[in-house]
């Protein structure tokens, strides 16, 4: 009897439901030097906070990409915009104060840290002179110290590690490669070309902007901006095994950790598609609050997805949140100007 009772508490325990939580993302604003802590409830989304970065007062930095440690207590950003290189800030998430800096490469963009390594991989965008071949920096979080630079394509963007965070991904936009980069010897391990038609030594027509991997399968998914496609690459075979017809100016993309959802932002278009993976059939086609759709952040439960939008000229940036189990969008939220980066911080249940 004891132990059915026991039982019976502990099925009738309350279970935190999404509408119980509250998240909170990190957002950058680039073309007004801040960053913006937004908070979700369920059901409306604020500006929690607004952080001013950067070091010059009368310039425009560029605030790019946005990492959260793997623990939650620090934040990363890279400033894309220097005299020439760029730098990586380390911020505590408790106080949002800076705590440490490393200078990297030529425009430095989005970010990631690796699970089985702790080191940050950076893609260094390189928008200065000539289209020749960039670079990923590789850092120490702990001590902000550059401990390697590995040479990859012109442009690379996208920067993203395996699941068991033995691999780095990133493509490099202006030759139409994707590159598989070892993440414990920093080693270029392999190259795919992307383009199906393109030769070598050419500017890319297909212009890869972004790769994630898929959480429980061996494949990659890129986003081919200049083609209005999403590639499929089988991670076994190296080859691309998929292609997607989207709308224009596919850009940023993430999917769910379950991995039957990918959701992805459509620049040109000011859109956002949600797909089915298993049939490769998009499900929903949302228009964004703004017109130039930016970063994809899709939280940890696999609940919810927030996209960033630049907006054009003076129009503020913002954020929409949508709802990956309606397929629909819940709320939106106006930040500073160019929203872009975008990265998940934690979620609370409310009450605790």
């Amino acid at each position: 009897m004891r132990r059915l009772l026991l039982v019976t508490l502990v099925l009738a325990a309350p279970v935190a439901s999404a509408q119980d939580k509250d998240y909170y993302v990190y957002v950058a604003a680039e073309s007004a030097d801040e960053v913006y802590r937004l908070k979700f409830d369920g059901s409306s989304a604020v500006v929690d906070k607004v952080i001013q970065v950067g070091y010059q007062p009368t310039e425009i930095e560029g605030p790019h990409g946005l990492a959260v440690g793997l623990d939650g207590k620090y934040w990363y950003l890279s400033i894309a915009h220097g005299k020439p290189f760029g730098i990586i800030y380390k911020y505590e998430t408790a106080t949002d104060k800076i705590v440490g800096e490393c200078e990297v490469g030529m425009f430095p963009a989005t970010m990631q840290i690796s699970p089985a390594t702790g080191l940050l991989y950076c893609v260094n965008f390189n928008l200065h002179g000539r289209m020749l071949p960039s670079s990923i920096s590789i850092l120490d979080p702990e001590e902000m110290v550059e401990v390697a630079r590995t040479t990859t394509g012109p442009m690379p963007h996208g920067s993203r590690v395996s699941p068991d965070g033995l691999r780095h991904y990133s493509c490099a936009m202006m030759s139409g490669h994707l590159f598989e980069i070892d993440a414990l010897t920093f080693g270029v391990k392999r190259r795919l070309q992307l383009d199906e038609k393109q030769p070598e030594g050419h500017d890319s027509d297909v212009k890869p902007t972004w790769v994630h991997p898929h959480p429980k399968r061996p494949s990659v998914y890129c986003a081919l901006n200049g083609a209005a496609q999403i590639a499929e690459v089988d991670l076994k075979t190296w080859r691309v095994v998929r292609r997607f017809k989207t709308a224009k100016g596919p850009y940023n993309l993430e999917i769910t950790p379950d991995g039957k959802k990918l959701v992805v932002s459509y620049k040109t278009a000011g859109k956002v598609g949600i797909w089915d993976l298993d049939s490769g059939r998009e499900v929903a086609r949302l228009k964004s609050t703004r017109r130039v759709t930016h970063g994809v952040l899709i939280t940890p439960d696999g609940r919810y997805g927030f996209v960033s939008s630049e907006g054009i000229g003076s129009e503020k940036g913002a954020v929409d949140v949508l709802d990956l189990t309606t397929n629909k969008k819940v709320t939106s939220v106006d930040i500073g100007l160019q929203a872009g980066g975008i990265a998940f911080w934690k979620s609370v249940v409310r009450g605790n």
